[in-house]
């Protein structure tokens, strides 16, 4: 029997945006994830500013806002 030990890929955040009704993260292997902002209601609720006010984390495995206390993992992007 064979198998297969493929190692998993890592892939980072590279960069984070909105749009009306989008959260949207751009990888480092140049793919860009978009979902409805809907999902994060603490990103939804939030000020422009306090949106905009967000830092990578783990070297860009995740994402935190400070001002809302937020963090989202590229992991959890890559489940969907």
């Amino acid at each position: 029997m064979n198998t297969s030990t493929k190692k998993p890929e890592t892939v980072f955040a590279a960069d984070v945006w909105f749009d009306d009704s989008k959260l949207y993260v751009r990888l480092t292997d140049g793919r860009e994830i978009g979902v409805p902002i809907d999902w994060y209601p603490r990103l939804r609720d939030a000020s422009e500013a306090a949106r905009s006010d967000w830092r990578l984390i783990g070297r860009g495995q995740g994402i935190h806002w400070d001002t809302i206390d937020e963090d989202l993992s590229v992991a959890g992007f890559l489940k969907l």
